[in-house]
């Protein structure tokens, strides 16, 4: 595990970078998107995959779109190992607190993750059409889609990805969503020896 300190647009973020196996967990807006480093981290720990994570240890969190999170040392590393990338964010749609959008650009994968969150209590989509336009997660330029299979986005609403909505320290991802998505880095790692 490697932990350095990134400046990105003035804002300075410590990652943790750990090389795995080629399916590769990330999480982008640790600090922003309370609960999706967390839930890395305990899918990564559960199924031997690369991790890496941002989070923002000083100042009010800011937010800096996926595709505009520069080529750092560690994505760089993350990309370069990687070859499938499940990219975990937070979405706040009041009008979809229980749903799950699929995003990402291999499309096969994001079936396989969404029918192994289907028994969690939230709802997953896949159909593009289904998902809000800047949640789809298909520019050339997020990092999702720049590892060789591209990836998955997994944009969770504030329950899916922490028991505590109000600020707390630690997070605690929900157990049911946590397995779901242990399940389905499973599957991904046996189906095809490792092609998606």
């Amino acid at each position: 595990m490697h932990t350095e300190r990134v400046t990105i647009e003035g804002v300075d973020f410590e990652t943790t970078l750990h090389l795995d196996g080629p399916i590769g967990l990330l999480a982008l807006h640790g600090a922003v998107e309370g609960g999706t480093a967390e839930l890395a981290r305990e899918v990564a720990a559960r199924t031997g995959t690369t991790l890496l994570t941002f989070t923002q240890p000083t100042g009010p969190p800011q937010h800096i779109p996926s595709i505009r999170m520069s080529p750092c040392t560690p994505l760089t590393a993350f990309l370069t190992h990687a070859t499938l990338t499940i990219s975990l964010h937070g979405h706040n749609r009041r009008s979809a607190p229980r749903t799950i959008y699929v995003g990402g650009s291999n499309r096969p994968a994001a079936r396989v993750l969404a029918t192994a969150l289907a028994g969690s209590p939230f709802t997953p989509v896949t159909t593009l059409s289904g998902i809000p336009h800047p949640l789809r997660g298909l520019h050339p330029d997020n990092p999702v889609n720049q590892t060789r299979d591209g990836g998955v986005q997994l944009e969770l609403p504030v329950r899916a990805r922490t028991t505590h909505p109000a600020p707390t320290d630690p997070e605690v991802p929900p157990r049911e969503v946590v397995d779901g998505i242990v399940a389905g880095v499973r599957t991904l790692m046996e189906s095809e020896g490792g092609r998606w």
